[in-house]
């Protein structure tokens, strides 16, 4: 029997929402060398192991190989790594081929150069400091003057050119210990609850530990660098984790990431939406979008519960409890200029965080009485 179409009714149409990028997981390491394996043309390629570049025609004797098996000896492992060429045929310099490197492939977020002079450490870390995407630098080396104290030192400076983005490690014996630590790095990094992480005191698996005098390690220290050493004869530990500036690698990783993630997160809900109102209640959208991406940062450790001690922000006055480690404030639509209201942005958003710190160095005093 014939029979009429329910869509002359009620019209049912379907609609499938693409779906948002997602932030970059910062967790990729590059190592560069000048082995021709990878054409001076395609300059990077992406291996998930050591197993993928032997099958790419790698033979375990170059310079990248060794550091990549560093990288991926660590313990939780990296998920991959990027393996860059640096073209000695033109010449090219380390830093000229990082340079290059960022342009092939932008996702990687550690960098380690093989065989870098002090001088190419020098010239990579302060490119390192001012590349979009944010980026970090691992070096090691095997100068005596850093360990003896003697100035000017790589070590010394970096920390003079109060360098944020790079680490640096003293290895007299070891290469490529300076992957390794990349390694420990990207591989903590997981995104996961209680994630949050800081680079002091882990093992560096398959590096030897460093010999060293009470003396040198404080020289190196005191340059803000790093050492690998055994502690009391039974731990052999990384200290101090820390940039050339003296900044924690944590607390430059963490930022790094809340302000992806809240980019990242803004923009897609700007794309998302058919639009997002100039009102109050848009801004409110707004403000809800960033406070997830806060929750989450918290959920992984970085931000922590504690009291407000900066300068006051809107309505957050000096001194004011975060119980939550964050709370996002915007400022009203009222209080907006017209040439803002007609060039369409939002009132300034503030994101105010209590970053969770580190305890990695405690003092304990024992009373007796008897």
């Amino acid at each position: 029997m014939p029979t009429q179409s329910l869509a002359d009714i009620v019209n049912v149409t379907v609609e499938v929402s693409a779906v948002a990028p997602a932030a970059g997981d910062l967790n990729l390491g590059l190592i560069v060398g000048p082995s021709t394996i990878i054409s001076d043309t395609e300059r990077t390629q992406v291996y998930s192991g050591t197993d993928d570049m032997d099958s790419d025609g790698w033979t375990g004797t170059e310079p990248e190989y060794k550091a990549a098996v560093a990288y991926f000896a660590q313990n939780p492992r990296p998920n991959a790594v990027v393996i860059g060429r640096q073209d000695t045929t033109t010449p090219e310099t380390p830093l000229q081929a990082v340079t290059a490197c960022r342009a092939s492939n932008s996702d990687w977020y550690g960098c380690y150069v093989c065989g870098a002079t002090d001088a190419d450490i020098e010239a990579i870390a302060a490119y390192i400091e001012s590349v979009n995407p944010a980026a970090t630098f691992f070096y090691d080396t095997q100068s005596a003057d850093v360990a003896s104290g003697t100035t000017p030192n790589v070590m010394s400076t970096l920390k003079d050119s109060n360098y944020q983005r790079t680490f640096g490690l003293y290895s007299s014996t070891v290469q490529y210990s300076g992957a390794a630590a990349m390694g420990v790095a990207m591989g903590l990094n997981t995104g996961l609850a209680n994630s949050a992480f800081t680079l002091a005191y882990k093992t560096l698996v398959g590096i030897a530990t460093d010999d060293l005098t009470t003396t040198q390690v404080t020289n190196i220290k005191g340059w803000n660098g790093n050492v690998y050493t055994n502690f009391g004869g039974k731990y052999n530990l990384l200290v101090q984790g820390t940039m050339a500036d003296g900044t924690p690698f944590d607390q430059v990783l963490n930022l790094d990431t809340l302000q992806i993630d809240i980019q990242t997160a803004v923009v897609n809900a700007l794309t998302s939406a058919t639009k997002i109102p100039q009102t109050d209640a848009g801004v409110t959208t707004l403000v809800n979008v960033i406070s997830s991406v806060c929750a989450q940062a918290a959920t992984e450790g970085m931000i922590g519960p504690g009291i407000w001690n900066a300068a006051p922000v809107l309505g957050l006055q000096t001194g004011t409890n975060l119980p939550n480690g964050y709370i996002v404030l915007a400022d009203t639509i009222a209080n907006q200029s017209e040439a803002d209201r007609a060039a369409r942005k939002s009132p300034p958003i503030y994101a105010c965080v209590k970053m969770s710190g580190a305890i990695e160095h405690v003092v304990i005093g024992i009373v007796v009485n008897q």
